[in-house]
């Protein structure tokens, strides 16, 4: 029986769903029985991992990984920087949480005996692989960053991370070959390791055609409305929500229509807010025919996301790259992104530089995108369209392939 890990990195959820997508793909090609799937994760992912597979908790394992500190806008950069060396937010320092982790990891692979590793996130499973000549295959959108608003000082970690990336065999990058790779910017490999790098292309979700009519479809139907999307780990979803507040305070968007998406389960969310400043529940909004301005959505369905994304104009994101690659490459929607890392201003960067969104740093920014969009809105759509159509979204199957050729 040969033994696949699959090591997932806990910070944000993109990780989590390519390695599910790519999990669904290898199982068509291995038989149950002549293959067992390790998971590694921790916190909110280890999680969903249970949740996902309750008949394999023998095959999730729980490890500490290193992430960074949280603040207020995303990851803290002063409280990240001083936890190298002293203990920060019950976290022990960086250095022994590396040197726990590595342990705990080199544990596993040694008794567990994988015979092929793949990971999304997790650069040192790479170093733990090539010591045990272990085939290890990385998983990635990013590489070197371009650095901005001066965080030179991430220079010398970020040497660091491509450093053990490099350390894989193989290096599957989940975006379309260029010049369609819209996470361009976050790479920049060097010639030495070019040999070992594959697009595979995005690991999109692909549209569900057949699906049920919900009550969010009677409410959204006939109506000119954006998607406002909060993502991302509790500080990025907090922040994100009280800009999207300062934004729809303002003037100009007093008449313009939303759905904004929370991220979280909890169904004590969900409220439709009239134009009369009332706030009714999605059931009687619909009974009465309430006009409204915005829903206010705990956590959509995959189903109800495709409603949102076939019926809305435009959709507001912080700029991750499995959002963007859903919403511009397989939905052919524009979109307005306000970052919170410098990955998504690199990713935002690139999709404004071709027409089919546009980068906005504050809220006068989004306002004035939003009116811009509508007002060409045609030639938004031309360019998301030329986009879509060259736009790689199998990279899961294409990945399964590979995968399997190697085993």
């Amino acid at each position: 029986m040969k033994k696949i890990a699959e090591f997932i990195y806990p910070w944000g959820n993109g990780h989590y769903q390519r390695m599910m997508s790519l999990n669904n793909e290898l199982l068509k090609y291995t038989n149950r029985h002549d293959f067992q799937f390790h998971f590694i994760s921790m916190d909110h992912v280890y999680e969903k991992l249970i949740k996902r597979f309750p008949q394999k908790k023998e095959f999730i394992h729980k490890i500490l990984m290193p992430v960074p500190i949280d603040g207020k806008k995303g990851p803290s950069s002063l409280f990240s920087l001083l936890n190298l060396l002293i203990p920060i937010s019950n976290k022990p320092p960086l250095l022994k949480q590396i040197f726990q982790y590595l342990i705990k990891e080199a544990k596993l692979y040694d008794e567990k005996k994988f015979d092929l590793v793949i990971s999304d996130g997790d650069v040192g499973s790479n170093v733990l692989a090539k010591k045990r000549k272990i085939n290890s295959i990385f998983i990635t959108n990013q590489f070197m960053p371009k650095l901005w608003k001066s965080h030179f000082y991430f220079f010398p970690s970020l040497l660091f991370i491509a450093k053990q990336i490099s350390k894989a065999e193989k290096i599957f990058v989940a975006d379309s070959p260029p010049p369609y790779t819209m996470c361009e910017y976050n790479l920049n490999f060097p010639k030495e390791i070019k040999n070992k790098v594959t697009y595979v292309g995005h690991f999109a979700n692909k549209i569900n055609t057949d699906k049920e009519v919900t009550k969010l479809d009677e409410l959204l139907n006939g109506n000119d409305f954006g998607y406002w999307m909060r993502t991302g780990n509790k500080s990025t979803n907090e922040f994100t929500g009280e800009r999207y507040n300062e934004i729809f305070a303002e003037y100009e968007m007093k008449n313009e229509k939303r759905i904004v998406s929370h991220a979280q389960n909890n169904n004590n969310i969900n409220c439709v807010i009239g134009v009369d400043g009332k706030k009714y529940s999605i059931a009687k909004a619909i009974e009465q025919r309430t006009e409204w301005k915005q829903i206010d959505i705990g956590y959509l369905t995959e189903n109800e996301k495709q409603t949102v994304l076939n019926l809305c104009k435009y959709a507001v994101v912080n700029g991750s790259h499995t959002t963007i690659g859903e919403i511009v490459g397989v939905n052919e929607k524009p979109i307005i992104g306000i970052p919170v890392y410098d990955e998504h201003t690199n990713q935002l960067k690139w999709i404004q530089e071709r027409g089919l969104g546009i980068l906005a740093n504050n809220k006068k920014q989004v306002v004035k995108a939003v009116l811009d969009i509508k007002n060409n809105y045609n030639k938004y759509l031309e360019k998301t369209y030329i986009f879509s159509k060259n736009f790689v979204g199998n990279g899961a199957e294409k990945a399964a392939r590979i995968i399997n050729k190697m085993l």
